[in-house]
C-alpha cells in the first residue's frame, strides 16, 4: 500500500491498481483526484469538500448525508455519482475495504451546533488506515496507520496526544496541517514525539506529494 500525503486533510492511498482519495478540500490542488477509482468525503467543511474536484474525478464519491445534500445543492451533476454511507457501514473500492465510523464533527463552540462527520478505515494487503475527518471518535478496532489531525480550531495538542494514544497505531501521519505556521507544527511535532515514542508509536509528517 502507499499512502500520500496531499494538501490539508487529503491523502491518495494505492493498492493493487486502485487508487482512493479522501477529502480533497479547498486547501488541495484538484489534480489530486487524477485518475482515481473513488473520492471519499468525510464532512461538508470546504477545507475537506470542494464540490469542484469531485467534478474532476470522474469517479464514485462515498460521503454521508450532510456532504450529500451540498453536492444536490452545489453540483447537481454530480448526483449520480454519489453513493451515500451510515456509520457501521462497509463497502468495497476495488482491492480496498472500506468501514464508516463515526457520526459527529468534533466540537468548535458548545454554541455552535455540530454537523456530521464520518470517518473511514481502509483496509488492503492486510494494513489498515484510519481518517478520522474532523472528529476524535476512535475506530472501534486497531488499525496500523492513524492519519492524525494536527492542527484545528477544535483541537488542542492535548487532544491529539490523547487521541493517538487511544488509537494505538503504529504509525501516525499528520494530517489536517495547513492552520498552522511551520513553527506551530514544529511545535506540535515535538509533543507527539515525545509522548508516542516512547511507547512505540511512531509519529511522522510528510510534505505534500511524499507518501509513505
Amino acid at each position: 500500500m502507499r499512502i500520500t500525503k496531499l494538501g490539508h486533510a487529503c491523502v491518495r492511498i494505492e493498492h493493487e491498481g486502485t487508487t482512493v482519495v479522501l477529502d480533497p478540500g479547498g486547501f488541495t490542488d484538484p489534480d489530486a483526484v487524477d485518475g482515481v477509482d473513488a473520492v471519499l468525503v468525510t464532512h461538508e467543511h470546504a477545507d475537506h469538500y470542494a464540490a469542484g474536484s469531485l467534478r474532476r474525478a470522474e469517479a464514485p464519491v462515498h460521503t454521508i448525508e450532510g456532504v450529500a445534500a451540498h453536492v444536490r445543492e452545489d453540483a447537481p451533476d454530480l448526483v449520480d455519482r454519489l453513493h451515500v454511507v451510515s456509520p457501521g457501514e462497509r463497502f468495497e473500492v476495488g482491492a480496498v475495504s472500506v468501514r464508516a465510523v463515526g457520526e459527529l464533527h468534533a466540537v468548535i463552540h458548545p454554541e455552535l451546533p455540530r454537523i456530521t462527520n464520518c470517518g473511514y478505515v481502509l483496509e488492503a494487503g492486510g494494513t489498515s488506515v484510519y481518517h478520522p475527518g474532523d472528529a476524535l471518535t476512535g475506530p472501534g478496532q486497531d488499525v496500523d496507520v492513524l492519519l492524525l489531525p494536527v492542527s484545528a480550531p477544535w483541537l488542542r495538542v492535548a487532544e491529539a496526544i490523547d487521541f493517538a494514544r487511544e488509537v494505538g497505531a503504529r504509525r501516525n501521519l499528520a494530517i489536517h496541517d495547513r492552520i498552522y505556521s511551520e513553527v506551530g507544527l514544529g511545535v506540535v511535532g515535538g509533543h507527539l514525539e515525545r509522548f508516542l515514542e516512547p511507547r512505540g508509536q511512531a509519529y511522522t509528517r510528510l510534505a505534500d506529494g511524499e507518501d509513505l
